[in-house]
């Protein structure tokens, strides 16, 4: 049997400063998700921001799942998720005067 697969772009590209959050994405017919972080351009230091995997039953209350990813120097960074319920998203905090611009991708398989 061949497994169903999507990827769904949750941020493309737009000026991420200060706390933020990628959209939110209904998947909770899959069974596994991975994070796809691509880092276009990069304002400041971003060596040691963190984004945390965040979960919802309804798409608007969020707690933090446990899976994080740090961006570090690589130009694309992954984490992987399961056991996540409904929704899902991405967040992070960047410091004071740091920007970015990234295409941020989650890719789901059932």
């Amino acid at each position: 049997m061949l497994r169903e697969s999507y990827t769904a772009i949750v941020e493309r590209s737009e000026a991420l400063r200060g706390d933020f959050a990628t959209e939110p994405y209904e998947c909770g017919w899959a069974g596994e998700a991975i994070f796809f972080v691509r880092t276009l351009e990069r304002v400041g230091d971003l060596d040691d921001v963190t984004l945390h995997v965040q979960i919802s039953a309804d798409g608007i209350r969020w707690c933090d799942e446990g899976t994080c990813v740090t961006l570090g120097e690589a130009e694309v960074v992954f984490c992987r998720v399961s056991h996540f319920g409904n929704w899902l998203r991405l967040a992070g905090s960047l410091p004071d005067g740091a920007s970015m611009r990234a295409i941020i991708a989650l890719s789901l398989k059932a």
